[in-house]
């Protein structure tokens, strides 16, 4: 190795400094600082909206308000009623998710999420199974 060659080698300290350096500006590990970017509004939005519009297609929500305006003859009421529940319990469940992002980690917001899920999952095998 020639001496120009040593002397372009950065020590370790120096390398891993510059490591740290690649992280996403402006995000912090602490829950209280996350803030949305500046141009993040329509990513985000679509990306909710289409999760939420697919999920619900042919949900129990969905044939219940069809019975409903069925039955009623006033799809219009019905339409509004089913708008408002659906918006409260969306504000709900928004709400209490931004409070748990403030107090927990998202690792562990995904973990309790994953045993939730799981407990649920196990929970409706074991009805169908006992029925």
């Amino acid at each position: 190795m020639e001496t120009s060659d040593r002397q372009s080698v950065e020590p370790v300290e120096e390398i891993q400094l510059s490591i740290s350096d690649l992280e996403p500006q402006g995000i912090d590990s602490n829950p209280e600082s996350i803030q949305p970017k500046p141009g993040y509004f329509l990513p985000i939005f679509s990306s909710t909206f289409i999760t939420i519009f697919l999920a619900e297609m042919g949900d129990k929500t969905q044939l219940v308000t069809l019975l409903m305006s069925a039955e009623s003859q006033s799809p219009w009421t019905v339409f509004t009623g089913a708008a408002l529940a659906l918006v409260a319990t969306s504000l709900i469940g928004v709400s209490i998710g931004y409070w748990l992002s403030k107090k927990l980690s998202p690792e562990t917001l995904d973990l309790a999420v994953a045993i939730l899920l799981l407990f649920i999952t196990g929970w409706l095998i074991s009805d169908v199974i006992g029925s």
